[in-house]
């Protein structure tokens, strides 16, 4: 037959969640204690709650899981507050408790399960209807499990922290921090993976490339605060005025690139792609409320939107190919504008 010490030895490394390694210590400390219920609680001191996480019942006592007493009324803040561990007549020290009445508890021990900060996680409990002698082995491993508790709860805490942290961090490295959007390196990659999807169902890819014209003006006049302003500005409306299924990212500096779902194979994809160039383009002509207080009316951006079949183009065509596409709208916008000035 194992040894309590082997058993205690294998619960704790072969544990992989904090359930897994409470269960076998609480029938463990129901055998060394021998009272009918054991249990681990949790509390929460600032809503006033303790609940019962895990119980053992091996008798008639039953401490249900799930229970929710009021923190103030409890056997355990008794004897946190008065330093009792253990009392074998519960009406004697503690006959104003109404939850001690309804359970049936005449015999408590206790021990608090704290983290390494002191910080109060819960307490680890045995109970009995009867009067029953406590014995100093068995306080010891009260204590013992307790630790061991706290030990498994802080660690995993922690991890999850850790994890948290790291989820957080990554999707940073995927956000642009000025506007809020996806950035260069999240956009290629979606990018990559929507051309294989649509490739499965005959779709056509949407790319388009928005570059901010004059913006290097715009700072030279206004200042750099302007211009972050401008930025912000447009990664809103150009957001506003895209489908729900479009990806907007801000690419570089003054740039900016969508990409979507087109039509299927054989539709009118220059049809739908000249509708998004001319409705962003649009977009892309407002006034900006600077941080001076002043209004700047901004012209507006150059846009190319191409609509192409995903079975010849790898990420870094369908960006080429946008790229060259907005660029020829820049050349004809600044034709068009040598061509106003001369008139």
């Amino acid at each position: 037959m194992e040894s309590l010490v082997q058993r205690l030895s294998q619960s704790v490394t072969q544990a992989h969640s904090l359930e897994e390694l409470t269960r076998p210590l609480l029938q463990m400390l129901e055998e060394s204690t021998h009272l009918e219920s054991t249990y681990l609680t949790t509390i929460n001191e600032e809503q006033g709650q303790q609940r019962v996480l895990y119980a053992r019942n091996a008798s008639e006592m039953q401490i249900p899981e799930g229970l929710v007493v009021p923190w103030g009324d409890t056997l355990c803040k008794r004897a946190l507050d008065e330093g009792r561990m253990y009392t074998p007549d519960v009406g004697a020290c503690w006959g104003d408790s109404e939850a001690a009445r309804e359970l049936g508890i005449r015999t408590y021990a206790s021990a608090p399960v704290r983290f390494s900060d002191g910080q109060l996680y819960g307490t680890l409990c045995a109970a009995s209807k009867s009067s029953q002698a406590l014995s100093g082995e068995a306080e010891g491993m009260l204590r013992l499990f307790a630790n061991l508790i706290a030990e498994r709860v802080e660690r995993e805490q922690l991890i999850a922290s850790l994890n948290r942290t790291n989820r957080e961090l990554a999707a940073l490295a995927l956000l642009d921090p000025l506007t809020g959007l996806p950035n260069r390196r999240c956009l290629t990659d979606e990018l990559g993976r929507l051309i294989a999807r649509c490739a499965r169902s005959q779709e056509c890819v949407v790319v388009g490339f928005i570059d901010l014209d004059r913006f290097k003006n715009v700072n030279d006049e206004h200042g750099h605060e302007a211009g972050d302003a401008l930025l912000r500005a447009m990664g809103e409306r150009l957001s506003a005025h895209l489908r729900s299924a479009d990806m907007l990212a801000r690419f570089g500096g003054d740039e900016f690139v969508f990409i979507g779902v087109g039509p299927l194979f054989g539709s009118e994809a220059d049809a739908v792609a000249r509708e998004l160039q001319q409705r962003l383009s649009d977009a892309s002509a407002f006034q900006v409320d600077l941080p001076d207080g002043k209004t700047l009316d901004y012209g507006g951006a150059s846009v190319g939107v191409v609509c192409l079949r995903p079975d010849s183009i790898d990420a870094d065509d369908a960006l080429q190919k946008a790229d060259a596409a907005m660029y020829r709208v820049k050349m004809a916008r600044s034709r068009e504008a040598r061509g106003n000035a001369l008139h």
